[in-house]
């Protein structure tokens, strides 16, 4: 009972937010319920969440490391002062909740006990923890392995992981997909840190992102300006316009495309390059000749007529071979 005749609420907040984004971005809910509490705490004098509450006003302490029981058993009397918020530590306090059941169960007037999730991981939030999990592996005292890889040791997992990727999409196994994909954004997290380590012209993570948004963005002005462009070939059309004036120094179509592409794909990408710039003749040309390359050439040329891809149909081809066997 409180001095004016009220009675005291007695409760124990469990406040949980996302480690991934900034400290202090809480739901209303948890502020409120911060703002009115008579104990705040937290486990670790330098948890980021407790400074970020501090500096709003409210008081807030840690009490430093403690077994679950005797945290369960400090938290649940201290409602004897009315609410308690319990700022949630970033591993999640192994063995509190189980510790807490068994507190309130064997108490005669027990507090309420409730969880207040105070802020939510956004989409795209786990991308924070590969960057950090990559920068723990690269740092002092992380993987000595990951510590001696530079941009050209690293290649070939691009290139390996690049084809198991292809392999887990063709084979229609979407778990699969899933793990390669995930190998694939590895090799781009990993190339970012070591970017960082350039002493001359360093870059990140961030500016890596930061690059292909900007040229998605300035490549689609039919989403994100007033150009229109309703059907797909109108989006190729402009997209191979935007990026002619971002390229002024390519004199060729064939311009940009990588020497090391399989021979099939290189193939199909210059055929693909020269209809766009309106020179197709060039390539039926070339297939019209009757060396075995200009065969091959021709065979290119057909598989796009048709819609296909001629990597994708050669490597069916293969793999049909295999299940005969």
């Amino acid at each position: 009972m409180t001095a004016d005749g009220v009675a005291m609420v007695r409760r124990l907040t469990l406040l949980l937010s996302s480690p991934r984004i900034a400290p202090g971005l809480f739901s209303r809910d948890a502020w409120t319920a911060l703002a009115g509490a008579a104990h705040v705490l937290a486990r670790d004098e330098d948890e980021s969440q407790l400074y970020a509450i501090q500096e709003s006003g409210i008081a807030a302490t840690h009490l430093g490391e403690q077994g679950p029981d005797v945290l369960a058993r400090a938290l649940v009397d201290r409602t004897d002062d009315g609410q308690v918020v319990w700022i949630g530590s970033s591993d999640g306090d192994p063995g509190l909740t189980d510790a807490l059941a068994a507190e309130v169960s064997s108490r005669q007037d027990p507090p309420e006990v409730e969880i207040l999730v105070g802020s939510y991981d956004v989409p795209g939030s786990r991308l924070l923890d590969l960057v950090a999990v990559m920068d723990r592996l690269r740092s002092p005292g992380g993987c000595p392995w990951d510590a001696e890889q530079t941009h050209e040791s690293l290649v070939p997992y691009v290139i390996e992981e690049t084809h198991e990727l292809v392999e887990a999409i063709e084979s229609g196994d979407r778990t699969h997909m899933v793990e390669e994909l995930g190998d694939l954004l590895l090799q781009v997290v990993f190339h970012a840190r070591v970017g960082q380590e350039h002493t001359d012209s360093p870059f990140g993570i961030d500016d890596v992102a930061g690059g292909i948004v900007e040229k998605l963005v300035r490549r689609h002005p039919h989403v994100f300006a007033d150009v229109d462009a309703d059907t797909s070939q109108e989006v190729a059309d402009n997209w191979e316009q935007i990026k002619a004036v971002e390229k002024p120094h390519r004199t060729s179509p064939l311009d940009g495309i990588p020497e090391d592409l399989p021979a099939l794909a290189r193939a199909n990408k210059a055929a693909g390059r020269l209809a766009t710039a309106g020179r197709f003749d060039l390539a039926e040309a070339a297939a019209a000749e009757d060396d075995l390359g200009s065969r091959l050439f021709a065979l290119v040329l057909e598989a796009r007529d048709k819609g296909q891809d001629p990597e994708a149909v050669l490597r069916a081809a293969v793999r049909a071979l295999d299940v005969q066997l």
